[in-house]
């Protein structure tokens, strides 16, 4: 590139020097002339390996309120005032352009999606762990299906919405979340994060989103209450009054206003994945686990050894009114006891008991959502387990639509296969009133800890807020189902297609 630089007459009456810049660029093998006129302050100009780019730093009078206009080739490129009332002077400090500095940490810009905490995780955990987090059972086909059921719904968005003012706080059960997502529970989620528990309900307070707390969690319910007042608490329940009551009451006593009960699980699932892996309920050291444990340093010493010398021994805290067993006793099967026996009736028995609001969780079918709402459920949550119970059951979100058709009242959320902010909008289009995003969510504080979990949910309150823009929509209540296609036709579960 050559450039010229020419000075022009001065005008007395405006006291400025008035410059002209001749540069002459070459864009491929187009030679384009480019002319600015005007008291220009500082101008920096840079080449690119394929042809001219411009680029103003402190660029065409800034001070006194100058643009610049581009024009094709062979024409003159003037640098217009837009006011004239102030003039350059030389005593004040050129403007300087800042690059814009991101609030996010430096060890956290590389997360740009939820996905990219679980690369980061991988690397950290023992397989076993990793196949436990990831895995679901036999085939994967639930987990499968938990994916392609949002891949196949499309958006029909608006446009020209004036979608300026756009708010996605929501309520559930009479308290304002930030986001119209939260964080589901995990069972053993200090044993793959370092305190995880607490991790967890950290975060989800300083977020202002809901965070639920695993009945098989190794850290007891009351210091995770203490750390996040709003955490709700999901029991895995055995069909036995005797041991229902008082774990119902030390909930109840510990201050938590919000009940779920799993009813999924009415035995093991076959999770062949973990044979593989190495993982088992107890833990059982094998040479190969040991292998495994100490070819990843980062968790032995980070998570296990740690938590091993600052609280010991973990044990499963909350199965039951009393603490249960530690991690790696015999007893553990045993202290489970024979949920195969649960039933509606007990599903009553606690909405008797318990005061507060109740959440059944593990419904699929709309069947099932009528009778929660006959027994005073308050909500249902849409759920086959993340694919970890039966396989080939189907994705929540095929079956939301019925559910909520089936609701009158009470609130339905859906848990499964949320990735993206699309998807969070998609279920709320198709009837949930909230959902709930599970394993990004401990891969996160996995990898990074407190700070992941809180960069893993403004990611996904981003996304929501640029998607709903995107929708044409301004508020939670204004998605709708006119909103969403299903993109290729397909018979409804629970029918008998002809």
């Amino acid at each position: 590139m050559t450039s010229t630089f020419a000075k022009s007459p001065a005008k007395p009456e405006a006291r400025q020097q008035e410059w002209e810049f001749v540069g002459q660029a070459f864009n491929g093998c187009k030679r384009q002339p480019l002319s600015l006129k005007g008291p220009v302050v500082s101008l920096n100009i840079s080449t690119t390996r394929h042809g001219f780019s411009q680029r103003l730093l402190d660029t065409v009078p800034t001070r006194t309120g100058w643009k610049m206009s581009v024009a094709a080739s062979h024409r003159t490129v003037a640098a217009d005032p837009l006011t004239t009332s102030e003039t350059a002077s030389a005593d004040r400090p050129l403007p300087t352009a800042q690059r814009p500095q991101s609030a996010v940490p430096r060890g956290m810009q590389r997360y740009l999606a939820l996905d990219d905490f679980e690369t980061a995780a991988r690397r950290r955990l023992p397989k076993m762990l990793y196949g436990f987090i990831s895995g679901a059972a036999e085939t994967d086909a639930a987990l499968r299906d938990n994916r392609q059921a949002f891949v196949d719904f499309g958006f029909v968005p608006r446009v020209l919405m004036d979608v300026s003012n756009r708010n996605q706080t929501t309520t559930l059960f009479g308290k304002t979340y930030a986001a119209p997502f939260g964080i589901p529970p995990f069972g053993s989620a200090a044993l793959c994060a370092y305190r995880g528990d607490i991790v967890l309900a950290r975060a989800g307070a300083a977020m202002n989103v809901p965070m639920i707390l695993s009945a098989a969690s190794l850290i007891k319910l009351e210091d995770v209450k203490r750390e996040n007042p709003s955490a709700w608490y999901q029991a895995y329940l055995a069909g036995d009054a005797s041991r229902i009551e008082p774990l119902i009451d030390r909930v109840a006593t510990a201050g938590y206003e919000t009940f779920v009960v799993t009813v999924d699980v009415p035995v093991p699932a076959n999770r062949e994945n973990n044979i593989r892996t190495g993982f088992q309920v107890p833990l059982v050291i094998t040479p190969r686990v040991a292998w495994d444990v100490v070819t990843h340093p980062q968790w032995l010493l980070g998570t296990w050894m740690r938590t091993l010398m600052s609280h010991g021994m973990p044990h499963f805290e909350n199965m039951d009114a009393t603490r249960g067993p530690p991690v790696l006793s015999k007893n553990l099967i045993r202290n489970i006891g024979n949920r195969d026996q649960l039933a509606w009736r007990h599903v009553e028995l606690i909405r008797r008991r318990w005061k507060g609001k109740l959440v059944v969780k593990g419904l699929i079918a709309p069947q099932d959502a009528r009778i929660a709402r006959e027994c005073g459920v308050d909500g249902v949550m849409v759920s086959n387990h993340g694919g970890r119970q039966l396989d080939c059951a189907v994705s929540p979100l095929r079956t939301l639509p019925e559910i909520a058709a089936e609701a009158n009242g009470m609130t339905v959320m859906l848990d499964g296969g949320v990735r993206r902010g699309t998807d969070v909008l998609k279920a709320l289009a198709l009837g949930a009133r909230f959902v709930f995003v599970g394993r990004p969510f401990l891969f996160a504080a996995v990898a990074e800890g407190e700070p992941g979990v809180r960069r893993a949910l403004s990611l996904l309150k981003e996304e929501v807020d640029r998607d709903m823009a995107l929708l044409g929509v301004r508020s939670i209540a204004e998605i709708t189902p006119d909103l969403v296609r299903r993109l290729s036709p397909q018979t409804p579960y629970g029918r008998n297609a002809p």
